[in-house]
């Protein structure tokens, strides 16, 4: 969609394999046949994580889970979506790119709802389901949001943060197009930097450096304390 990394989900391999993410409705055949052209029995899948209620991440869930017979792991807090198909609303765009997306049709769709059969509601080890890394809650771009940490630090980190312009160009980082909670996706971002990943998979764009993320980071802290002083950041909290 838009590009070869414009909205990405990620296979993880160990003892069996854990896909992240589902991208939009109707790419279900699509990621099913790109894990098999990995090598992967898309039958063998153990488990399919969605990182958080928006239609580019949990689009085609229902529609791998009946491709693979893999259960879906989603949090609690974004239930809703999953049930209903449909992200909350409004969304509340963090700069121009997400002002001119909300325009876009394609982005207010519907997708085939889903019940998860696994409750995410705190740190998940991922042992049982064959792969060496955890689930953890990091809430902000919605109530719900969730990374996936390897133990050897690979960090998939949904949309924390991206890579510019939804990674239509490279780049550094930058915000994707909506947060529902700016700063409480900052402080789950620095939180999950001070666990020294090796390096950020984000949801749009290609991998990022951590150090880089970190000076990022910072100057976003700034920013953001600036338009809370003046009473210039939303959040779905104060709608």
């Amino acid at each position: 969609m838009l590009g070869k990394h414009a909205v990405n989900a990620y296979l993880l391999l160990g003892r069996r394999p854990v896909l992240v993410d589902a991208g939009t409705p109707g790419s279900g055949q699509s990621i099913h046949d790109r894990i098999a052209g990995h090598g992967v029995d898309p039958s063998d899948l153990a488990l399919i994580v969605i990182t958080h209620g928006h239609i580019d991440h949990f689009g085609s869930a229902a529609e791998l889970r009946r491709l693979t017979g893999a259960p879906v792991a989603g949090h609690v807090a974004d239930l809703e979506p999953f049930r209903t198909g449909k992200p909350r609303m409004p969304y509340l765009p963090t700069g121009p790119m997400g002002r001119v997306m909300n325009r876009n049709r394609r982005l207010h769709a519907s997708a085939d709802p889903f019940e998860p059969e696994i409750l995410i509601s705190g740190d998940t080890d991922l042992a049982d389901f064959g792969l060496a890394a955890r689930i953890v809650p990091t809430p902000g771009h919605t109530a719900g949001s969730v990374s996936v940490l390897t133990d050897e630090g690979d960090l998939v980190a949904g949309d924390l943060v991206a890579n510019s312009f939804m990674g239509l160009i490279p780049g550094g980082p930058a915000n994707p197009p909506f947060h529902d909670d700016p700063l409480g996706n900052l402080a789950s971002l620095r939180a999950m930097l001070a666990l020294n990943p090796t390096k950020l998979h984000v949801g749009h764009g290609v991998p990022l450096d951590p150090e880089r993320v970190r000076r990022w980071a910072e100057r976003e802290r700034r920013r953001l304390s600036g338009r809370a002083a003046r009473g210039r950041l939303r959040s779905r909290t104060t709608l």
